[in-house]
């Protein structure tokens, strides 16, 4: 006698295998440049005159999707980050300051993999279409006639 109870469906049996348990779903990005995207001032302890491909970044990160989640407590983690990135854009061959860029940058979600660790999803609200949409569509380009789902509505 294993266990108590019945035995657990198949994993391939179960639903939403592709939804992760507590994931944050983050609104993308709204275009670069809209005035929709607030960019604070870069912090500058010690009136250095930044690299532009730093500055480039700086806005990039605080136009991407994650910068919702940050909270002000945050900036002193990216202060370091961003003074590691123009350290970098200045000496191109310095590779202890890459090393300490890949491991600060997970904190923030700013890679893929880092998002996924973070359970960051990002919802393209614009390009997105429901999965019923896509099969009603689907349906019709082949079959090449009138969907009769439509017809059915819900009553009151």
């Amino acid at each position: 006698m294993a266990g108590r109870g019945p035995a657990p469906k198949p994993a391939h049996l179960r639903q939403r295998t592709n939804k992760k348990a507590g994931a944050i779903r983050l609104l993308a990005a709204p275009e670069p440049g809209s005035a929709a995207v607030l960019v604070p001032a870069m912090p500058n302890p010690d009136g250095r005159v930044w690299h532009p491909f730093t500055v480039a970044e700086w806005a990039r990160w605080w136009q991407s999707p994650m910068a919702s989640q940050w909270l002000e407590s945050d900036f002193g983690g990216l202060g370091v980050l961003i003074l590691l990135h123009d350290e970098v854009a200045k000496q191109p061959t310095n590779l202890e300051f890459v090393k300490e860029i890949r491991l600060q940058r997970s904190c923030f979600g700013l890679t893929p993999l880092d998002r996924s660790r973070l359970g960051y999803e990002i919802a393209r609200a614009d390009a997105e279409v429901s999965k019923q949409d896509r099969r009603v569509e689907t349906t019709r380009k082949r079959t090449g006639t009138h969907d009769p789902r439509h017809v059915l509505q819900a009553v009151k």
